[in-house]
């Protein structure tokens, strides 16, 4: 446990399955779900996000570089799921990622996994 005066930040691995296919297909509404993150946690991008979708399953990914870290997402259409991985180099206050994935991807399953980094220990 870090003592009084250290440093750290936190990260989000987040597993969401059950989702729906045309949702982790769509482009277009990854990129607004990007979107809708950096504004309700106040991100701060250093750039434009740089996208991939990949031919036959049309899987996507996306990276966001950021001043506190990095925002990356891939998707699995053909099993219905997706990874979501948020860092930040500072402590904040998440969101409840259950209903805003539910909300973007249609998922059922959530698996989070919220990791505290630290840079100081005392």
């Amino acid at each position: 446990m870090p003592g009084v005066g250290s440093q750290g930040g936190v990260e989000w691995v987040i597993d969401a399955h059950g989702c729906v296919r045309e949702r982790l297909q769509d482009l277009v509404r990854l990129q607004e779900m990007f979107q809708a993150l950096v504004q309700e946690l106040g991100l701060k991008p250093v750039g434009e996000p740089v996208w991939h979708q990949f031919p036959g399953t049309c899987g996507v990914t996306g990276l966001l570089l950021l001043q506190e870290s990095h925002l990356a997402l891939h998707t699995f259409p053909e099993h219905h799921s997706a990874c979501l991985n948020l860092f930040c180099c500072r402590e904040r206050k998440g969101i409840d990622w259950k209903p805003f994935l539910t909300g973007w991807l249609g998922a059922t399953e959530i698996h989070l996994q919220e990791c505290r980094r630290h840079y100081v220990c005392d």
